[in-house]
Order: structure tokens, then C-alpha cells, then sequence
């Protein structure tokens, strides 16, 4: 990506991790006497976003200022512009075509985006992620996901 960017976002991400860390801490504790409370879980997201953020600053910092092309970049934009509208269409169509169908659409969206021309993977990569978490949440977890809803 752009140094720039990553610079920015890093400072970024990093302030939010250090105010999720600070309204985590407070959060009472448990009644119970568990150390496992109710602020486990978002101090321990705001310590990872803060590792996270401080290895996207490490990285951004330690290489030098190389020139990026300008169609390059253009290239990450076309990217993300087509994920972005490929989520919005997801959001939009899961209740109308059901989780898997929505699901396995979007990811082999993606996939094509990130990597063009394996579509073979991507469509089975996609199959079997859309159709595993579809059953795994249902079954294991007795959850209810969106079904085909056009009949």
C-alpha cells in the first residue's frame, strides 16, 4: 500500500486501541470472582488492534520512501471499489438469496479481485467456506442464517 496511507492509518488505529484499552479498564469486573469479566474480551481486542497498529507503523517507518506508481495505486482504488460494492450488493441480497448463496457470491467476488484467474479454487475455496460456516453455525452453535427466500 502507500507509505502515507499506512502511516496515517496506523497512528490511527493506534489511538483507537488505546482509548478501547482505557474504556475497557472501565468496565466493572466480574461478580462472580472469575478472573474472565466483562472487559476481558474488549481489552484484549484493544491490545491486539494496538500490536497490530504498531507493526503497521514498524513496517511503514523502516522502509524507505519508494515512488509508487500512480497506476498502481489507481489499481487499489479499482479494487476497492469493486469489493465495496460487492459488500454493499451482499448486504443487500442476503436475505433475498440466503446466507450461502449471498456468501459465495461475495467471497468469489473477492477472491477474483485479490487474485485473477484461479477460478477453479475460488469457486471451491468459496463453496466449501460459504456452505462450512452456513453448517457449523447452524448445527453446532443451533443458530439461524438466512435461507434461499425466492420460493
Amino acid at each position: 500500500m502507500i507509505k502515507s496511507f499506512d502511516k496515517i492509518s496506523g497512528i490511527a488505529f493506534l489511538i483507537i486501541s488505546l482509548l478501547f484499552i482505557s474504556g475497557s479498564l472501565q468496565i466493572s469486573g466480574s461478580a462472580y470472582g472469575s478472573a474472565v469479566g466483562p472487559k476481558t474480551y474488549p481489552l484484549i481486542l484493544g491490545i491486539v488492534l494496538g500490536l497490530l497498529s504498531l507493526r503497521l507503523l514498524y513496517e511503514s517507518f523502516k522502509k524507505n520512501a519508494e515512488t509508487q506508481h500512480k497506476d498502481k495505486s489507481q489499481m487499489y482504488y479499482k479494487n476497492f471499489g469493486i469489493i465495496l460494492i460487492s459488500a454493499i450488493l451482499y448486504v443487500c441480497l442476503l436475505e433475498v438469496l440466503g446466507f450461502v448463496i449471498s456468501t459465495f457470491l461475495f467471497l468469489l467476488v473477492s477472491f477474483q479481485v485479490m487474485e485473477k484467474g484461479k477460478i477453479i479454487s475460488s469457486i471451491i475455496i468459496a463453496a466449501v467456506f460459504s456452505m462450512g460456516l452456513y453448517l457449523m453455525y447452524v448445527n453446532l452453535l443451533g443458530g439461524a442464517l438466512p435461507k434461499f427466500s425466492l420460493f
